[in-house]
């Protein structure tokens, strides 16, 4: 390696380190090449890398940064660091489980948010839920409340839809028919008679008028039949009935 090209190594890890949220050194002796393309497939889709650095380079590159006092003493024999951008979590726990199920890779020191990381806090971290898996968590603890108030919500509605129908069912509810009190006039009282119409009144007589007339000149008849009798034809009468009475 010329010195330009040792130059833009220093330079490449520089931009990556400051870039990253978290660094971890890894001791990546035992590992063969197709574990490594795995390893690395599995951290790009987490937004991170894995790259093998030459110790001396790497050094020159957090010269004067706050990555110096976390890597520099893990950076000794065969060195691969890891470049968290995405969740460091996530991270931490694809790269534990990669070494329990391949039994390659130890985990050697690193930075997570400018503090130094020990590998038994690396450890810690890697057996915690990721930030997504938190945040779906958060959510759902936010809405199971609220979900319970609108079941509970829905419930109410639903039984008082129930008892509206039972009720309309019985006619008790509606403004179709007025009520029976209204239609029938009440007991001992008799129905009024319509008003007659006052702009037909003078010109048709009712039928009581009709029939006074008649009943005025039957009146007068009779009275004029009895008026009619003489007095002869009543001492007639007396007599014969007083004669009727002496035979007896």
């Amino acid at each position: 390696m010329n010195r330009d090209q040792k130059e833009a190594a220093v330079a490449e890890i520089s931009t990556e380190l400051e870039s990253s949220k978290a660094v971890f050194a890894i001791d990546y002796r035992g590992i063969s090449v197709p574990q490594a393309a795995e390893l690395r497939s599995k951290l790009r889709e987490n937004d991170a890398s894995f790259s093998v650095v030459k110790n001396r380079l790497a050094k020159r590159a957090t010269d004067g940064t706050d990555a110096a006092a976390a890597l520099d003493e893990h950076l000794v024999g065969p060195t691969a660091l890891t470049f968290v951008r995405g969740d460091a979590v996530v991270v931490a726990k694809t790269i534990s489980d990669f070494i329990k199920a391949n039994e390659v890779l130890a985990y050697k020191g690193g930075l997570m948010d400018g503090s130094t990381l020990a590998p038994e806090q690396f450890s810690a971290i890697a057996k915690l839920p990721g930030v997504d898996t938190l945040r779906g968590q958060l959510v759902g603890l936010a809405a199971s409340p609220l979900s319970g108030i609108v079941r509970t919500m829905n419930q109410l509605l639903a039984g008082l839809a129930q008892q509206l129908g039972q009720v309309a069912e019985q006619g008790l509810v509606g403004g179709d028919s007025a009520p029976a009190d209204a239609e029938a006039p009440a007991d001992g009282e008799a129905a009024e008679e319509p008003a007659p119409d006052e702009g037909d009144g003078g010109d048709e007589p009712t039928a009581a008028a009709e029939d006074a007339p008649a009943a005025e000149a039957e009146a007068e008849t009779t009275s004029e039949t009895e008026a009619d009798e003489t007095p002869e034809e009543a001492g007639d009468d007396a007599d014969a009935d007083s004669g009727d009475e002496k035979e007896d």
